[in-house]
């Protein structure tokens, strides 16, 4: 699959981009670097109040791309509702794993570490870099089910731990 399309974002749009999330364009810009003229995306996190220029050229190729339809957050509930798998390698094997999955900007990989990191109160307490890890998904998770369903992070956060406790009562 080559993606040689320029992509066609337009400002207030929001996008995913793999290692941040979910960010809004504020602008396309032209900035001179280094003697070449560039055409940029000027993206905001506001979350994590950072802003990032994106050259408009490269931005397929580092994997930025519009919000997941209605029919991928489907999979990816369903994706939380499935059972936990949890291989046996090292913890540092799995959260080099877990880490990327994150990274990727791919929601149905982020439903996964969400999905095999979730705990119950029943269960064991998870670790420091566990629960970081959990938490850095579960955010990317909500808040792109916030930004396709209009808005609304409360919102989000409520429907995705509905599904995760659901999993549990089943």
């Amino acid at each position: 699959m080559t993606k040689s399309k320029k992509l066609d974002f337009r400002p207030n749009e929001f996008v995913v981009y793999p290692a941040h999330g979910v960010g809004q364009i504020l602008s396309i810009e032209q900035q001179e670097v280094a003697g070449i003229s560039l055409e940029l995306f000027v993206i905001s996190f506001e979350k994590d109040k950072m802003t990032l220029r994106v050259p408009t050229h490269k931005a397929t190729e580092i994997g930025m791309r519009a919000l997941s339809t209605p029919d991928v957050i489907t999979h990816a509930m369903k994706t939380l509702k499935g059972k936990a798998k949890v291989k046996r390698a090292m913890w540092s094997r799995r959260a080099q794993e877990y880490e990327q999955k994150i990274n990727s900007g791919d929601l149905i990989a982020i439903a996964e570490v969400v999905r095999d990191l979730h705990r119950t109160d029943d269960q064991r307490e998870q670790s420091y870099s566990e629960r970081q890890l959990y938490e850095a998904a579960l955010e990317r998770l909500t808040r792109e089910v916030a930004a396709v369903g209009g808005g609304d992070e409360l919102a989000a956060a409520k429907q995705v731990g509905d599904v995760l406790e659901s999993r549990v009562a089943a």
